[in-house]
């Protein structure tokens, strides 16, 4: 199993969840994080590390996000790997718990 992050990470972007992680599995893009499942180990580190709550374990993932995984898998191929916490967007917060985000999604 691996975790997956989810759209609410879109324009929040949160690190915290990647110092914590001991495989390095975490990718960043320009306004989202995504985990590459052929590394992940299912540790469960990084999911109470994430002030969004945007990261959930492959099972839990609820319907509307399914398709997250497979954006984490292809997007982990292309972005490079992140091992560092770093400042968030200063919107950050103003973005966490919004909808419909993911047209938001840069690639």
């Amino acid at each position: 199993m691996t975790f997956v992050v989810v759209e609410n990470c879109i324009k929040c972007k949160y690190t915290d969840c990647v110092e914590v992680c001991p495989v390095d599995c975490f990718h960043e893009g320009p306004n989202f994080l995504v985990i590459d499942p052929e590394e992940c180990i299912d540790c469960t580190l990084c999911e109470p590390e994430c002030p969004a709550q945007a990261i959930y374990p492959e099972d839990d993932l609820p319907a509307d996000q399914q398709e997250f995984l497979e954006l984490n898998a292809e997007l982990s191929r292309e972005w490079p790997v992140i091992n560092e916490r770093k400042e968030p967007p200063a919107d950050a917060d103003e973005w966490d718990g919004k909808p419909g985000k993911k047209e938001l999604l840069e690639r």
